[in-house]
């Protein structure tokens, strides 16, 4: 029993034993005022728990979105993170699949495998260049955003931060796509592919624009990952590596 309840039982029983003339009404006294100082001890230690509880849930979704975005960071943003991935694999844009198509049949493929190549590793040199935007985003996640998500499906808050980051991350990633597609080459073999193509005959000449559409690529590449570890997270113990993650989302 709660010391505070004992404490407050005991007291008004002594004033009984001492007082017995009165114990009838200090009995009727002794119940209203014993109940009532129940009440609020309960109603007070329910109020720390509920905010213990709060905390704690907020401490671990931070934890758990960090985690996850160091694991996909540093899965995506090293050599074929993108390219040698199934799941988060560039293709040439649709806009490029018919040059593509006959720049092979005309015995040039090295062109096309090039730029594809290059598109990838661009992706891959930018991704651990965002990883601070992910950061400070989780810092700033509210406890009612969390409260929000927190009974959400498998992947509620990285939908969440998809809905609200992607328009302020595809305005800071895109100079960083854009340094990364100069720096690997992918602008060469991009301009490479376009004048190839453009030279053959019966073929109306194409200028695509490759920096938004890697772009979305390495965002989408990298929200799909975070989705998964998100997941993994809450529902696999072997990933909840932290006491304050297995307290929260081992009872899930």
């Amino acid at each position: 029993m709660n010391i505070k309840i004992i404490f407050v039982l005991s007291v008004y029983a002594s004033l009984i034993v001492s007082n017995p003339v009165y114990a009838g009404s200090w009995w009727d006294s002794f119940k209203d005022e014993t109940e009532k100082k129940i009440d609020d001890i309960k109603s007070e230690t329910k109020n720390i728990n509920v905010e213990h509880d709060s905390a704690d849930i907020n401490r671990a979704f931070k934890q758990a979105l960090d985690k996850a975005t160091d694991s996909v960071i540093s899965k995506l943003g090293n050599t074929d993170g993108f390219y040698k991935d199934v799941s988060a694999h560039i293709p040439l844009p649709k806009s490029l699949e018919k040059p593509a198509k006959l720049l092979k049949k005309a015995g040039k493929p090295e062109y096309v495998d090039n730029l594809e190549l290059k598109l990838n590793r661009a992706a891959e040199s930018a991704t651990p260049k965002v990883k601070h935007l992910f950061k400070e985003s989780i810092r700033d996640l509210s406890f009612s955003d969390v409260r929000k998500i927190y009974k959400g499906p498998d992947d509620s808050a990285t939908q969440y931060f998809k809905t609200k980051m992607t328009p302020s991350l595809k305005t800071e990633i895109r100079p960083i796509v854009i340094s990364s597609l100069s720096s690997v080459g992918a602008v060469t073999a991009y301009n490479k592919l376009v004048k190839k193509y453009n030279k053959l005959p019966f073929t109306k000449d194409i200028q695509p624009d490759i920096t938004d559409y890697v772009t979305d690529k390495t965002i989408n590449g990298i929200f799909h990952y975070i989705a998964k570890e998100e997941a993994a997270i809450r529902n696999d113990p072997i990933k909840q590596t932290t006491d304050l993650l297995q307290e929260v989302f081992g009872d899930n």
